[in-house]
């Protein structure tokens, strides 16, 4: 129970409670895998009594991950990109009738209920849920291969490491036009997939090909990386694993 209220207290420190995103979640275990204490800010310092999503603050410096993914692209794509997402959110949580506003106080229940929401939710609620869990899954001088219990998981699986990096890349740049690249737990088994647009493996949709919990996922609509890669997809993809944070795929992955 102390630990539970540890992690609470932390959430609402960093203005992450708002979000609707708790226990349960890889977003929250891959918070608290990433050392972001030191980032703690005051709840009332962007927290808007109308709204109910708010914009997380990044563990890292918008520079911190570079060279592989640049300072001016990160900062667009948190701070405009990635609130554009939560601002539509809001306005579109506000404009549901009162049953269904009941029903979207927090992304956990928006997904399960997925079918009853407008697109508007569909598309701005995966933005946000999506953005949240990406920031954690990388980290300044992260990359190298995971450990303990995921890494066995992998090897059982894919057959090595160098085969699941192969087969998720493949995923991430076959995926046509804008979306993003999973690893997800379904069915008790790791799986690779890929979603649309913002879609993601939490909602409730007969379009989903493999539910499940999130372990690692890839941005790669353009926005990720067109400043420094241009067209070249293939080219962010290798980028990306310099940075990720195993660490905090470890943690979903337990979670």
């Amino acid at each position: 129970m102390k630990n539970n209220n540890n992690r609470r207290e932390f959430l609402k420190k960093t203005g992450l409670l708002s979000t609707g995103i708790f226990m349960g979640s890889s977003v929250l275990h891959s918070l608290l895998a990433s050392n972001s204490v030191s980032q703690v800010q005051n709840e009332d310092d962007f927290l808007q009594a109308e709204d109910i999503f708010t914009l997380p603050k990044l563990p890292y410096s918008y520079d911190a991950l570079e060279p592989h993914i640049d300072k001016l692209t990160m900062e667009i794509h948190h701070s405009k990109h990635h609130q554009a997402y939560i601002t539509n959110l809001n306005k579109g949580v506000q404009s549901l009738d009162k049953n269904l506003q009941d029903k979207a106080q927090n992304l956990n229940s928006i997904f399960e209920n997925m079918k009853l929401f407008p697109e508007v939710i569909r598309n701005n609620a995966g933005g946000h849920y999506n953005h949240s869990l990406f920031w954690n899954l990388m980290k300044p001088n992260g990359g190298g291969s995971p450990k303990g219990k995921l890494a066995e998981s992998i090897n059982q699986t894919f057959g090595s490491f160098d085969n699941f990096k192969k087969q998720f890349s493949e995923a991430a740049a076959k995926r046509f036009g804008s979306g993003w690249a999973w690893l997800v737990i379904s069915d008790g088994k790791l799986v690779i997939t890929s979603t649309p647009n913002q879609d993601n493996p939490l909602m409730n949709l007969p379009t989903i090909i493999s539910k499940g919990k999130p372990v690692l996922a890839l941005d790669v609509w353009e926005h990720a990386y067109y400043l420094k890669n241009q067209n070249r997809r293939a080219d962010y993809i290798a980028s990306f694993w310099n940075v990720v944070n195993w660490e905090a795929a470890e943690i979903a992955f337990n979670s």
